[in-house]
């Protein structure tokens, strides 16, 4: 399994990956993927196998400590110019074929070399109840519930902080 820099070739795989793990609301639209293909630069990550996409990690950089729900749209101030913010993560998924082969688990890895490469504070995301043992179990930190209201669900703040 290789990890890389997404591009935007990978856009109708990414957007068939995301359909079939996310409801309707949840699913982020296949125009602000392209639009973050091309505006995020260092934090859109994929996971290829044998030629192909099976999974991928994306969001911008933003200045907050907590993921902001303005990160979901195509109109994203990615802020990944200078030092310092936090990759805010507005989606990591993998696809059914490879899920449990820790596909998950070396994206996540991935990025976080990006932030420490980038000199990052962190990295920030949302996720539902039963994925925040997920998370810690990869650094995060569950830092409460969340005032994002993304696709009308309840989401809890999580943080992964690099190391000074």
């Amino acid at each position: 399994m290789k990890i890389r820099p997404a591009r935007l070739e990978d856009l109708d795989r990414i957007v068939e990956i995301e359909v079939e793990n996310f409801s309707v609301e949840e699913a982020i639209s296949r125009s602000v993927f392209e639009a973050h293909l091309r505006e995020i630069q260092t934090s859109f990550l994929v996971a290829e196998k044998e030629g192909k996409v099976i999974g991928y990690i994306e969001g911008p950089v933003i200045p907050h400590r907590y993921l902001q729900d303005r990160s979901f749209t195509e109109s994203i101030e990615d802020h990944s110019h200078g030092p310092r913010g936090y990759i805010s993560v507005t989606c990591l998924s993998i696809a059914k074929e490879a899920q449990a082969l820790g596909v998950g688990k070396r994206l996540l890895t991935a990025l976080k070399e990006v932030a420490i490469e980038h000199e990052r504070e962190g990295i920030n995301l949302t996720c539902h109840d039963y994925l925040i043992s997920y998370y810690e179990k990869h650094g995060f930190v569950n830092e409460g519930l969340s005032q994002s209201t993304f696709a009308g669900e309840k989401w809890y703040d999580m943080v992964w902080e690099v190391k000074k």
